[in-house]
This record gives C-alpha cells, structure tokens and sequence, in this order.
C-alpha cells in the first residue's frame, strides 16, 4: 500500500468522526470508536534491543553493543527478528482483545543521539558518538524493522529529536544550544538519513529545549523535518514532554496554549495526558478543527500502512506466537554477542586453554548478574546465562570454577549486617587458590540509565565520573595485588577508566550489556571458540579527560569525541583487537572508492573490521581530526589475503562552514584505511599503522 492510498483512506476514516473522536485518538492510548470500528490502540511499544517491557522477548545485546559490531548488514537481520516476534505478539494478543501498552506495532525505536559525552546515562542506548556510524546503522535498524513488503511490518521512529545528551537531571527544562555547525554536522545527520533514506514512519521530539524552543514544538527543528527533508510520517512527543511547556519550561501558561503550540508545531501525538486539552484549547479559539484533523489523518495514515484496520489484511497476519524467542533469533542474539565484545587488551593469555588454565576463579559483582546481561529497555527472557553460568558450562568436566561477588555493585558491603568490604578477603582467598582470574566488574542499568528509570537517583542515570564504584576499585587492587594472570571483564555502557587494569591485568575484555544469553558468547570468546572482532562506537577516556571537555551542559563539540579531542584517549574510537593479526597491505584511492589489500598475519581465523577514515586537508571547516566515512565487516582465515573496495559517498568530500551549510570541500584529501583508526594512541596498542593514499577532486 502507498502512502498515498493510505492517507486516502485515513482521511475517508476522519471524516466521519466528531471533533472529539479525533482528539481522542492523538492520545498514545487511543479509545475504541465502536461505531467506526475502530478498536483501541496503544501507540507506545519499545525495540531497542528487542521488544521491550511487554513480556517474553529475545533479548539481544544493548544498542552501543550492536553498534560495535559495525556490522549494518548483522543489524537489520537483527531488526527484522525484532518485528518479527513484535507481529508475532500483536496477532496473537489482539486476537484475545488484548491492546495494551507496549504490545503494538509502532516501535519506539531505534534511539540516533549522538553520544557526546562519556557521562550521559543513556548513551548504551545509542549507536555511539559518530554521526556517520549512527546513521548507517540507524538506517540498517529501520529497514529491518519496517520490512519491505506490501505494509509496514512494524513502524520505526527517531528518537530523541534533537540535540538531547543530558544532563538527565535537568532534562525536563534544559535548553540545549548548539551552533548551526554542530547542528549540521553533528546532532542532525543521523535523523535525516533515516528520513531520506530510511524512510522511518515516525521522529520522537526530546524533553529539552534547543536554542530555547522546546523539541516538540520547535519550529527550526520542524521545518527541517517537514520541509528541508520531506518527512511524511507522523511526529510523536517524547512521554510527558508536553507537560514540560507550562511546567518546566515555562514558555505557556497552562495545558490549554501547550495544545495550542505542540499541535500547530505538527505534534500529532502525544504520549501523555497533556492532549486531554485539546477541546478546551478548540473552544478558547487557540487551535481549530483543521489543526486537529490534519493530525489525524497523519496518525490514521500510518495505522492503515501497517494494515491494523477494518478487514485490511498483510502478509505478517500469519506470523505465529511460536517465533518470540526461537531457536533461530536465540542464535541471532548470540552471534550479535560474539561480534559486539571488544578485546581491549591481550598479553598473550588469551584465548585460555581449559587443559592448561587451571583452576578458575571467576569474582566480580557482574560475574553472576542477569541486570548487566541486559541494559534498559529490555524484555523477558526465558533463560538467561550470566558469565560465571558460561564459564561454568564451557568448563564442565575439565576445570574446577570458584565463585566470589568480591563486592557489591556500587554499595560499600553485601550484607547489610556486616563491615565494609565483607566480601573482599572472600575475593582474595579465591584468587590465591586458582591459577587463573577472571574478574567481571562494570555497571548494570541501576548505575547508568534514564531518569526516573534507574536507582542511581542522585545523578538522575548520568555519571559523576568515569571511575569503576569505588568497592570494585578496592577488589581490583586487591585481587590483582595476588599476582595471579588477571583478565578483567568490564559490563558496562560507556567509557570507564580502566587504567589500572590496562597496567596490570593480562587482558581486558568489553562485553557492554551483551543480552540475555550473553554468558556464553563471552565464555566462547575467552575459551577460543571464536575470536573477539567489536570495535570501539566510543571513545574510552582517562577520567582526568573530564576537566579537559566542555561543561556536560555545553552542547559545542570542542575536544569531544574522537573527531574534535585533543588529548591521548585510554582506547581510541575504532579501536579492539582479535586473536588474528589483520593489517592492510596496499591501498589505492579512486575518486569515490578505497581499494585496500589485506592479510591475516595471525594464526586464528577471525573476523575484523575494515575502517576508513577521511581527513580535508585544506578545508578551514573541517574537523581536525580525520573522520570515520566507510567500513566494512570481514572475515580472513589465518594467512588469508584478500582485496577489498569501500565506497566513499559524496558526503565524505563535504565540510559545513559556521552558518550550518554543507558544501564542498578544499579538494584535496588524505584517506586512511586500517583497522582502526588512524591516530597514534590506536598506532601505540596495536603495533600497526593506518596506510594512506590522496584523493584530489
């Protein structure tokens, strides 16, 4: 069905409503009109890393973990499992008369801020802190999930537009200013690609303000969306952000003229309560029945894309229960997890060999914690396997595992009862009797995560800094103060500073929140089964790096992420390492291609990642660092060479000058291909050098 034959039909469909008929439907849980036929309809359900808070679901890694795949291809397989087991859920439980929240078809997801700063709480939700990374694979993410049959499979949305990074704490009334150049080469490439490209059904507006109008509302932001860029779908304020006009924000007096300024903005729906003034706005004349109809036409527009009405009937109606948390997508998720964990440090002891690593001791407060299997937005799984569960299993028969939490999470003892660090002389003495550590330490979604959502309330979900709790600082000094070969595991959705065990322990392992089932990824990873192959979305800083950056509340891109900073990262953008030995050998630029040759110098098999970066050389606009502008996932057996050719889009060659305008660039480019970035921090922890070619154009 197009979009115009559906518009058609939405528009027949209000026509024949009262006034009052429409504005109940611009509510997120919209009201059966029984003389219509029309049945009820929750527009809220979540997708960010499967289908979220509704029941049982594959839960996959978190967001920051698939992007670190680098992998669009991997992701949109993802994706489309997701809308699957969402159909799925919907034709069974809608057949029951069940339409409650979060068991639609119009998927808040996927989430294409750009995380900007390493303390926001809910940067794990994102795809990291590139613009080009996030769009590709924010576009792969929505073609996945709305399909490319005859209806929308399930509806995507943007979310949070736009410039919405933190601080959490002050989210419901803080104005975000940016430059007309970080607005255009920042925040806003990622939402118009999946405009553009993507054709995403629908954009979420964020709580804040920016350059002081509220997101829901804001006409600069509007007018990109609908005009500049053609947006068709519908708009949807975040939950309970129109609230924050006449609230928070104090730029209306009361619901009424909030109304007033969202609906006349293009705010077709409200996911809160703030519309129940819709008749009040209409008889004080602030709005009239045309705004109101317009909306709903929109909104029904997109109900009738995904064939949710009358006797309409789509290709996905068949799709049975039996699909949520199969074999198949069970076995997705575990792929996911193998390629998102990154190998940040490797002595030589990995991968252990179970015949000679001895006995293990696997300590740690996330070494049995299901919470840091699964980061936010998540559904229910029916099994979970933990790390110390994976090590077990994958050790079974040949190595005795001991088990010590060593710590709390963030709290200064386990048992309330007892004295400070009851649990480290536990850590110690199992350390001292095994011949192999595997620490595991990080956060869960209590420590970093959304306000009002997290149990870290004092921060609101946002970090004070990038420091491990101090308790799991205590237990790795003193479990790596034994002396035995120490690999520490971190779970977590951000940059932590990991210097201390970057010094000392023979290996580091990031696995992010790897999903339900990620225990045994992981165990696989450090048992050899496959070789770690994630890549970095986000830069890894020294905590220090913090009094170096912008103020959290200053949305300027000065010496933030790895295109504008300055200083010596801990571990760069792009970066993690594998058990191959993957470098390029030769490189040749075309006038929109990078022709590299490349050789597994390794004696594993492994996946990695092939990453070009471009860099203007004369350009006064251009970043001054050398950016991210093609990659692609391979797979080199050990001793395998093989030639490869990336693409370059026309993008790569522009710059945006200080009014916001993208244009071309000097003309004169140096590119980069690696695997890795091409600075000297990468260059000093992997022994290999980015090679380079130049581009005149």
């Amino acid at each position: 069905m197009t979009r115009e034959e559906a518009a058609k039909k939405a528009e027949a469909l209000v026509s024949l409503m009262t006034t009052e008929e429409k504005a109940g439907q611009l509510l997120f849980n919209a009201p059966a009109i029984e003389r219509l036929g029309i049945p009820e309809y929750n527009w809220w359900n979540e997708a960010l890393h499967g289908v979220a808070r509704g029941g049982t679901a594959t839960v996959f890694p978190q967001a920051i973990g698939m992007a670190a795949m680098f992998d669009d291809e991997q992701l949109e397989a993802t994706a489309d499992a997701i809308s699957t087991e969402a159909r799925a859920k919907y034709n069974a439980l809608s057949a029951l008369g069940d339409h409650d929240i979060y068991h639609g078809l119009t998927m808040w997801s996927p989430n294409v801020n750009i995380f900007r700063d390493p303390r926001w709480g809910r940067g794990h939700e994102t795809y990291g802190e590139d613009p080009y990374l996030t769009a590709r694979l924010g576009k792969a993410f929505v073609r996945g999930l709305q399909g490319n049959g005859e209806h929308l499979k399930t509806a995507a949305c943007a979310k949070h537009f736009a410039v919405h990074s933190g601080p959490e704490e002050l989210r419901h009334s803080f104005n975000a200013i940016a430059s007309e150049k970080d607005m255009a080469e920042t925040y806003l490439p990622a939402f118009q690609a999946l405009v553009e490209e993507a054709d995403v059904e629908s954009v979420m507006g964020a709580y804040n303000r920016t350059n002081y109008e509220p997101c829901c509302a804001n006409s600069y932001l509007m007018n990109k969306l609908r005009g500049e860029w053609g947006f068709q779908g519908h708009f949807v304020s975040d939950c309970w952000a129109l609230r924050d006009f006449h609230e928070h924000h104090r730029i209306t007096g009361c619901p009424a003229e909030t109304v007033a300024l969202a609906l006349k903005a293009g705010c077709d729906l409200n996911c809160g309560c703030t519309y129940e003034y819709i008749m009040k706005a209409l008889e004080d004349g602030l709005i009239t029945e045309a705004d109101i109809t317009e909306c709903a036409v929109r909104l029904f527009t997109t109900r009738f894309l995904l064939g949710i009405l009358g006797d309409e009937k789509t290709e996905y109606d068949s799709i049975p229960y039996t699909v949520v948390e199969c074999d198949e997508h069970k076995e997705l998720a575990h792929q996911d997890a193998l390629k998102s964990c990154v190998l940040l440090k490797n002595n030589g002891i990995l991968p252990l060999d179970a015949k000679t690593c001895g006995t293990i001791a696997v300590i740690g407060p996330n070494a049995d914690n299901r919470t840091a299997l699964i980061g936010n937005y998540h559904g229910t799984a029916s099994r979970y396997v933990t790390v110390l569960e994976g090590i077990q299993d994958i050790t079974e028969g040949t190595n005795r595992v001991l088990y010590s939490q060593g710590c709390a999470l963030s709290e200064d003892r386990v048992e309330p009862l007892a004295k400070a660090d009851d649990r480290i002389a536990e850590a110690v003495t199992a350390a001292k009797y095994s011949d192999t550590v595997i620490l595991v330490l990080g956060l869960d979604e209590t420590l970093e995560g959304e306000e009002g959502d997290t149990g870290n309330s004092y921060f609101s979900g946002d970090k004070q800094d990038l420091l491990l709790p101090a308790p799991q600082r205590t237990l790795l000094e003193k479990v790596l103060e034994v002396g035995k070969p120490t690999i520490v595991i971190l779970m977590a959705g951000s940059s932590i500073d990991l210097t201390c065990a970057e010094e000392h322990a023979a290996a580091v392992l990031l696995t992010w929140y790897p999903g339900a089932g990620g225990g045994r990824a992981v165990a696989e990873l450090l048992f050899g089964k496959a070789s770690p192959s994630g890549k970095l979305p986000v830069t890894f800083y020294h905590n220090e790096a913090l009094s170096e950056m912008p103020a959290f509340t200053d949305y300027s891109m000065k010496d933030r992420t790895y295109r504008y900073y300055g200083g010596t990262p801990l571990y760069p953008f792009g970066y993690g390492l594998t058990y191959g030995k993957c470098t390029v050998r030769e490189i040749k630029a075309g006038p929109d291609t990078v022709t590299v040759l490349a050789k597994n110098d390794g004696s594993a098999d492994t996946e990695d990642v092939l990453e070009i970066y471009i860099k203007d050389t004369a350009s006064p606009f251009a970043p001054p660092n050398p950016v991210l502008c093609g990659f692609r996932r391979i797979r080199l057996a050990a001793g395998e060479e093989a030639q490869y050719t990336i693409p370059l889009g026309d993008s790569a060659f522009t710059v945006v000058n200080d009014e916001g305008k993208r244009i071309p660039g000097s003309g004169n480019y140096t590119v980069y291909a690696g695997f890795g970035g091409p600075d000297p921090r990468t260059e000093e922890l992997t022994g290999t050098k980015a090679l380079t070619a130049v581009i005149s154009r």
